[in-house]
């Protein structure tokens, strides 16, 4: 072994800094996964939601995303990071420690993996920070800025970390599920707590429900364009290594979401006779959130079969069904994420369940204590002394008993969250202030160009800056 060291060359030989369990091309992709995947909030995300909304609410829609982004790290290291994948505390959540921002427990090895655990505290900050902004998807344009900054922490603490310990870490669902980057955890999550939490902080004003344009489009693209590439590191930084499952989670993420935008674009035409650029970003979107929980563990036929769903059926849930459905109209989900997140990540889930094939599944969750089984696919058409229909279809029983668990659990716990913040400050707005936007919330406006959507400037009284009014 000695001898097998010495041969390797200088800058690959163990140091100081270099533990001899140390990968570096393991480590070095790890940080680069989970810098892609924080790129997809700050600045995807910041663009998306600044660029994507009416113009008068670009700017809190953009500080929305950006403060969740900075309130999640602090409470990632300080207590949430345990909670989601400390010492076991209960079923459902670990034991809150400070270890997350010590020099002994960062530098640790990752288990098995030839990681230090540093790499995977800032991965999986990365997903739990866009899990908190993708909610706030929901929020747009209404929602009270100081409600929100204490709902963040709060939904964090008593919602994600639940969902993350349960399903990935040592909760009594752990080892079971097929979710190989989030589909339960992360998208399903955000979409029932996003619908329950716009259920809860109310509708916007009616003159931005009724009309309520892009400001700008090509921005927009920009913003997607950091989702849809970050996914790389998504869904690729899910083995926590640079391996055979990786490349293939990776190739299968962009085939799925092509597919699912080329599809959704396909609807459009043929009901609406018009391609939305839209409708491309929302059709891209329940692509990337549909793969995620199955990316390294399906077939790249697999892929682009769950592409199809992606792009057919949020498509009919968020344009036909939603308009006709009572209970939709009831709720202002300001981006429809309960259809790009929460039908799209549950499609996802139970596709895993059917499709995810043996020796992948083997490949990554490879693991004494691991129990997930094959897809129900393969339970049917590989049956033999290893594999038997039984162990498919209590692999698909787990998938909808996980799904079940999370949404049922974001119901609750968002629902309670609202209303402690409701005793504390109000939800929503003021009225005045929904009419105003921007100016009214920060004293600052996007841009100085003419309003939302008009083809011709409107005459426009000046304002005395705040700065002089006070002298």
């Amino acid at each position: 072994m000695a001898e097998n060291i010495t041969s390797l060359p200088s800058g690959l030989l163990p140091d100081e800094a270099s533990a001899a369990w140390l990968n570096k091309a393991d480590n070095a992709w790890q940080l680069t996964a989970a810098a892609m995947v924080g790129l997809q909030s700050v600045p995807g995300l910041v663009i998306l939601y600044g660029s994507m909304v009416k113009k008068k609410w670009a700017v809190n829609s953009a500080f929305m995303a950006l403060y969740a982004f900075a309130a999640v790290l602090i409470c990632w290291v300080l207590w949430a990071h345990q909670l989601s994948f400390g010492d076991d505390l209960i079923a459902i959540l670990g034991v809150p420690k400070l270890s997350s921002v010590t020099q002994a427990y960062l530098i640790e090895q990752l288990d098995d993996k030839m990681i230090p655990k540093a790499d995977y505290v800032f991965y999986q900050f990365a997903f739990a920070a866009i899990t908190v902004i993708l909610l706030g998807g929901s929020l747009l344009g209404r929602m009270n800025f100081y409600a929100w900054m204490i709902f963040v922490p709060l939904w964090l603490t008593f919602s994600y970390t639940v969902g993350a310990y349960t399903i990935w870490d040592k909760g009594f669902l752990a080892h079971r599920i097929i979710d190989f980057s989030g589909g339960y955890v992360i998208h399903l999550s955000s979409g029932v707590a996003g619908f329950t939490a716009a259920y809860w902080v109310g509708p916007r004003h009616q003159s931005d429900r009724d009309h309520f344009p892009p400001n700008n489009i090509i921005h927009m693209l920009a913003g997607a364009g950091f989702l849809w590439m970050g996914w790389s590191g998504f869904n690729g930084g899910s083995p926590l290594a640079a391996n055979q499952i990786t490349s293939l989670a990776v190739l299968n993420t962009h085939i799925c979401t092509a597919t699912s935008l080329l599809v959704w674009m396909f609807f459009d035409l043929i009901f609406h006779s018009k391609s939305s650029v839209i409708g491309a970003v929302q059709g891209m979107m329940t692509g990337l959130v549909c793969i995620t929980p199955a990316a390294g563990v399906v077939d790249s036929w697999a892929a682009m079969l769950m592409g199809v769903l992606a792009g057919s059926i949020p498509w009919y849930t968020m344009m036909v069904l939603h308009k006709k459905s009572a209970f939709f109209q009831r709720v202002d989900d300001t981006l429809g994420v309960f259809h790009t997140h929460a039908v799209a990540g549950l499609l996802g889930g139970l596709s895993s369940g059917i499709l995810a094939k043996p020796n992948l599944i083997h490949m990554f969750y490879n693991l004494p204590h691991s129990r997930q089984g094959p897809g129900l696919l393969y339970s049917v058409i590989n049956r033999s002394q290893l594999i038997h229909v039984r162990d498919g279809f209590n692999q698909m029983g787990y998938q909808i008993v996980g799904a079940a668990f999370i949404a049922a659990w974001n119901v609750v716990v968002t629902s309670l969250i609202c209303i402690f913040i409701s005793r504390i400050v109000n939800l929503k707005m003021h009225d005045d202030d929904l009419e105003i936007g921007d100016d009214a919330i920060h004293g600052e406006e996007a841009y100085a160009l003419w309003g939302d959507g008009q083809r011709h400037p409107r005459s426009i009284t000046p304002k005395i800056p705040a700065l002089f009014r006070r002298i």
